[in-house]
């Protein structure tokens, strides 16, 4: 088989009980050569307003000897920014949250920020909020664009959102927003609740596909890998099939793993080295 492209990642989603810079040192320790910023307010603050000096993130950056490749900002109910804001005040404000956190990446040298189609309320049509979504996502990509910074899209799972919980609604939202650099962030929990597949992404997007959250899953997703039932040969080998090149980013979730969250790193880790000897890789 031919030789891999991509690279596992480390989150800090998980060490939010942590100092980030204990992040950075157990990523190291753990054999991780890559980490995705999760912008937790305890590790960096960032609002709409401005952020925390980046000096900070480039310096652990070069004392541990690792890439921050990507960012993944808060942007769920019931944080206050939100590609689908409704309301002028609140589109405003996400909007410049989200400029402000691309600046960031430009500064840290990252390869991307990870969005997501952000959310609605219940008691309105989706395709109200899926509007606002792709007018959102259209005025970012463009200030991306000028910038030089990728932003790619995930797709959230029911619970968190009725926009885009699949490839198909994924699919439909990119559309809408119709900017060719658009990315697409393949999240394995997300695309697991959908009952879908790696290839389905694949065949949905292609070259898109520019990011993933490699998670494995079971009666809940976004777990550590072996504490889920999914099969990580069939994701790597779809991988290599398809040609990505991007990170394999562990957004690894759930209060089990908030006191010992350099462990479930080490697992994934452990995993990912296992299944890659074993398909050859």
């Amino acid at each position: 088989m031919a030789d891999s492209s991509f690279a596992p990642a480390a989150m800090n989603c998980s060490h939010r009980y942590y100092p980030l810079e204990e992040f950075f040192s157990s990523a190291r320790a753990n054999g991780y050569e890559a980490v995705e910023l999760w912008l937790g307010p305890m590790h960096f603050f960032v609002d709409h307003r401005g952020t925390e000096d980046p000096q900070t993130l480039l310096g652990l950056a070069e004392k541990y000897g690792l890439r921050i490749v990507g960012i993944c900002p808060e942007q769920n109910n019931p944080k206050p920014s939100n590609v689908a804001a409704r309301g002028r005040g609140a589109q405003d404000r996400s909007f410049a949250y989200f400029k402000n956190v691309i600046d960031l990446g430009v500064t840290l040298g990252c390869v991307e920020v990870s969005l997501t189609p952000g959310w609605g309320f219940l008691s309105e049509p989706r395709e109200a909020a899926l509007e606002r979504s792709a007018i959102m996502l259209r005025r970012l990509c463009d200030y991306s664009d000028a910038v030089g910074m990728r932003l790619a899209v995930e797709a959230l799972q029911p619970e968190e959102s009725c926009v885009a919980n699949s490839a198909r609604q994924l699919k439909e939202l990119i559309d809408a927003v119709d900017r060719p650099t658009l990315g697409v962030n393949l999240d394995t929990g997300a695309m697991w609740r959908a009952g879908e597949t790696a290839q389905d992404y694949f065949d949905a997007f292609g070259p898109r596909v520019i990011h993933c959250h490699f998670v494995d899953a079971g009666i809940v997703s976004h777990v550590a890998w072996g504490d889920g039932l999914r099969e990580m040969a069939r994701d790597l080998r779809s991988l290599v099939r398809n040609k990505y090149s991007g990170y394999l980013s562990m957004e690894v979730l759930g209060e089990r793993y908030l006191a010992s969250p350099a462990a479930a790193d080490a697992q994934c880790m452990h995993a990912y080295r296992q299944c890659m000897e074993e398909i050859g890789l």
